[in-house]
């Protein structure tokens, strides 16, 4: 067991029965005090995932290929088809284990949590113990090449994946929870960005929420992930090149002239805050899409103030309470949830880390009430968007939504 405690969250490690981390972020007595602790000890019979299989064979990793045209890597994770799929909730995996009943296949082994972290037990990117030397870098030599074709490159997709549970309840969502708890969820976001960069071979950490079956949620209950990738992103590696770019045109920084430019303008503006400031992009490619930025300028979640975490957890639940009731059901007049994919761009680990600055970017698939934008075929065969709205009109109904409140 491993404890470490802050002003408000305490954080308890253990390991999972087949060897993977989990670590509790405590915000309730008797837990955040210490009086109390939450169960480490995980009684399923899974076998160890490294251990050896029935044949002797050692496990075999995902591997990532890449793509000679574009030069993307692209992790082929096949043993994720076996993932669970829209379980029932006295069923579901990320429930705390039921009190006073047998064995079950949950992650989590209290029966109560505030916030939990876990390693995926079904990851797009992993590490195996033969693919790290003494020191626990990833070995190079373990690249290599599609049917022995120089344009075909291969390696192991080393990176790692991890579960956030921001609760218990199986039927809450993220728009629910208090700021207190949220505060806590921001706490383990930047804590576990902050050991995930740490690990060798790790170039990019993304964070980030996906809700809603529209999406793709294939597990309601409310929880994030967290990748850590070994490779750069093409859409960060894009942001790169134009930060880079307007760097040595002006000498300034891309994205937060972008910022101040959009508070200058103020038309796509829908939220501010002391430390924060949420606008519509200019140039917004998704139907509903919000990027929530700090004033300061600041690389990734690790290096946020105390001030500006206090401030994300109610600056970010005002966001999300307001795009879940951008879109109204025509028959009932009722909100209706937004489906939605949350996710955090930070400066990357390593070599033009310089160029990254903080910011979150929300985006829905919902074009209007029963109604989902579906890629064209120039936008998924050229990616070349087109807009189903423009960034002033959902801007405007975000702000009406501010003022609705106001009344």
């Amino acid at each position: 067991m491993d404890q470490t405690t802050s002003a408000h969250v305490r954080q308890t490690a253990t390991r999972l029965a087949d060897g993977r981390d989990l670590i509790y972020f405590d915000d309730s007595e008797p837990y955040v005090s210490g009086a109390a602790t939450r169960r480490l000890d995980d009684p399923r019979p899974l076998p160890d995932r490294f251990a050896p299989l029935e044949d002797g064979s050692l496990p075999t990793g995902p591997q990532m290929r890449r793509d000679p045209l574009t030069g993307d890597w692209i992790p082929m994770a096949s043993h994720r088809m076996n993932r669970t799929f829209l379980p029932a909730a006295d069923s579901c995996p990320l429930c705390p284990a039921r009190p006073g009943a047998a064995y079950s296949d949950g992650e989590i082994p209290d029966t109560d949590y505030d916030v939990a972290v876990f390693e995926n037990r079904f990851p797009a990117l992993l590490v195996l113990p033969d693919e790290a030397g003494m020191t626990g870098s990833v070995d190079d030599t373990a690249a290599g090449l599609v049917d022995s074709e120089p344009l075909f490159e291969t390696r192991p997709a080393a990176g790692r994946c991890e579960v956030v549970c921001f609760s218990s309840a199986h039927d809450s969502s993220f728009v629910d929870l208090p700021v207190s708890r949220v505060r806590t969820i921001v706490d383990a976001w930047a804590q576990r960005t902050q050991a995930l960069s740490a690990l060798p071979g790790i170039q990019q950490v993304f964070v980030f929420e996906n809700r809603g079956r529209e999406i793709g949620v294939t597990l309601p209950h409310p929880h994030g992930q967290i990748y850590a990738l070994p490779y750069v992103t093409p859409r960060t590696e894009a942001m790169l090149r134009q930060a880079r770019a307007h760097r040595e045109r002006t000498g300034g920084s891309l994205l937060a002239d972008v910022v101040a430019a959009e508070l200058r303008a103020g038309v796509r503006v829908v939220l501010e805050s002391e430390h924060w400031v949420a606008f519509v992009p200019a140039a917004a490619r998704w139907p509903v899409e919000v990027h929530l930025a700090p004033r300061r300028d600041v690389p990734d979640l690790p290096a946020l103030t105390d001030a500006e975490r206090d401030d994300l957890a109610s600056t970010y639940l005002e966001l999300l309470r307001r795009l879940d009731r951008f879109f109204v059901d025509p028959a009932t007049g009722d909100p209706i949830p937004l489906p939605y994919i949350a996710g955090w761009h930070q400066a990357v680990v390593g070599p033009d880390r310089d160029l990254g600055r903080l910011h979150l970017q929300v985006i829905s698939v919902l074009r209007a009430p029963g109604k989902l934008k579906y890629l064209a075929g120039v936008e998924s065969g050229m990616a070349a968007w087109i807009s189903d709205t423009t960034p002033e009109r959902t801007a405007e109904r975000l702000q009406e939504l501010a003022r609705e409140v106001d009344r």
